[in-house]
């Protein structure tokens, strides 16, 4: 795959970042048309998505560095470079609380408003994959296995050598997670539930998915790999906001 797709004079138009980009608009707009349908304020998810992308970017961007830590013990020059390296589940945190926080000020539902954006962020979670496969970031182990994908020029992973299609897989498994939320947010669930079905649903593909992963540079606790071992906090989250929605709709019965 190639990251840098076209250019117009001077300016280089890269895959991962249009992806990015394509992404946070679909999950814009799919937010919004679903939010007058739901009987919320489509304003405030203009800010929501400016706190969010900020907060989320920050976040992700320190999970990254906590994970090379010893490296930047060795060569600090690393802080400096701010053009590559995010971590998601930074950005999945840093996102919500920063939206929590402004739901807080606002006075309005924050639960109700993440209920609203999770399948949003799972669309964009999708087209990001689709921006780690052209930039070939988030790549796979070696395999010998026909279902591989061999990169030529990529900055990131091993160019020449047959790996496993893990950005396809996430992408794939990102958009049929987005469409499960949606389907499953039209019985009108307890506020909530679908913030809890994503939390869990995304940690625990996203557990699987680690083990087939090959860029080693994210580090690691024990034997789980950085991610995995967020992931297992992040589903009990997630089980916990389910118990909690459930206990909620028992009282209203």
């Amino acid at each position: 795959m190639h990251n840098d797709l076209f250019s117009i004079g001077s300016l280089t138009v890269h895959g991962y970042g249009l992806m990015i980009g394509i992404g946070i608009a679909a999950a814009y707009f799919t937010a919004e048309y679903r939010a007058k349908k739901a009987g919320l304020e489509p304003d405030h998810l203009f800010y929501l998505l400016i706190l969010g992308a900020g907060g989320g970017l920050v976040c992700a961007k320190l999970l990254y560095y906590i994970t090379i830590f010893d490296d930047i013990r060795r060569n600090p020059r690393l802080l400096l470079d701010i053009s590559a390296g995010f971590v998601v589940y930074g950005g999945i945190i840093g996102g919500i609380a920063a939206g929590f926080v402004y739901c807080r000020i606002k006075k309005i539902s924050a639960i109700r408003y993440l209920d609203l954006v999770v399948p949003s962020i799972a669309l964009a979670q999708g087209f990001g994959r689709i921006g780690c496969l052209l930039a070939g970031c988030c790549y796979g182990r070696e395999t010998s296995g026909p279902f591989s994908i061999t990169f030529s020029r990529s900055q990131f992973a091993p160019n020449g050598i047959p790996l496993l299609p893990t950005q396809i897989v996430s992408s794939v498994f990102d958009f049929v997670n987005f469409f499960v939320l949606l389907i499953l947010a039209r019985k009108n669930p307890p506020a909530g539930r679908i913030s809890a079905f994503y939390l869990i649903f995304y940690s625990l593909g996203r557990f699987v998915i680690e083990f087939y992963r090959g860029d080693l540079i994210r580090g690691s606790v024990g034997s789980l790999s950085t991610s995995q071992f967020i992931s297992l906090f992040v589903a009990f989250a997630g089980f916990i906001l389910l118990w909690k929605s459930g206990k909620k709709k028992n009282e209203l019965q």
